[in-house]
C-alpha cells in the first residue's frame, strides 16, 4: 500500500473536526495548522493532493450530512476520517449524548459504498481533567467501532488512542493535548508521523 498510497497523482481527503479542522477555512492554502499541514510539509513536493475537509465541533452525523460535498465532490482516492470525540464530549458538557449505535450508524453511512481506499484514525482523549476519566466508559465503545469497521472495510487503522495515551506516560498528557481532546504543536507533530508510520508500513 506504501508508496502507491502516497502517488502524487492521487487526491486524498483528510475528513473530521476542530482535530483536523485547525483554522483550515481561514488559510489561503486551506490546510490549517494541524497534523494535515505538517503531513503536507513533511511529504514534500511529490506529494499527492491533499484537501483538508475537518469543520470543528462536528460529530459523526454531522460528517454524514456534508459527505457529498465536502468529500465525495473531490473524487479522493483517499479518505483519511477521524472522527468521535465530539459525539462523547456533547454527552458530558450539553447533555446531548450519541448513542454507540448511532454513531456506528453514521460512519457506515459514510464507508457504504465509497469507491477509495481508507485511512480510519481512532479519536484519542488524554485525560487532564479528574471528570474526563469518566469520558472513557463513552468514548471507548466508539474506538471499538473505529476498529471493528477499519477490519470489516479494509481500512488503514491509525491507532491514535493507544498510541497518544502510551506517549502521554512519558511526555506527559498536557505535552500533546492541553485540554485532553485538542492536540498542541508536539501533538499535531506526533499524529502526522503516526499517520505517516501507519500508510508507509
Amino acid at each position: 500500500m506504501n508508496h502507491a498510497f502516497l502517488d502524487p497523482r492521487r487526491t486524498i481527503v483528510f475528513a473530521g473536526d476542530s482535530v483536523t479542522d485547525c483554522g483550515r477555512r481561514d488559510d489561503p492554502a486551506g490546510l490549517g495548522d494541524g497534523y494535515v499541514k505538517n503531513l503536507y510539509d513533511e511529504l514534500g513536493p511529490d506529494r499527492p493532493r491533499i484537501v483538508n475537509v475537518g469543520i470543528s465541533g462536528n460529530r459523526a452525523v454531522d460528517l454524514v450530512a456534508r459527505w457529498q460535498t465536502d468529500v465525495l465532490a473531490y473524487a479522493p482516492d483517499v479518505v483519511s476520517i477521524l472522527i468521535g470525540i465530539n459525539d462523547t464530549w456533547r454527552r458530558y458538557d450539553k447533555d446531548d449524548p450519541t448513542s454507540t449505535e448511532s454513531f456506528e450508524h453514521s460512519y457506515r453511512a459514510m464507508l457504504d459504498g465509497l469507491q477509495a481506499e481508507l485511512v480510519l484514525v481512532e479519536p484519542f482523549l488524554l485525560p487532564v481533567k479528574e471528570e474526563q476519566h469518566t469520558w472513557r466508559e463513552d468514548l471507548d465503545p466508539k474506538i471499538d467501532v473505529v476498529r471493528r469497521l477499519a477490519a470489516e472495510y479494509d481500512a488503514l487503522l491509525v491507532p491514535a488512542d493507544v498510541e497518544f495515551n502510551r506517549q502521554a506516560a512519558t511526555v506527559g498528557a498536557t505535552t500533546l493535548a492541553d485540554d485532553g481532546v485538542h492536540p498542541t504543536a508536539a501533538g499535531h507533530a506526533f499524529l502526522a508521523d503516526l499517520w505517516r508510520r501507519t500508510v508507509r508500513a
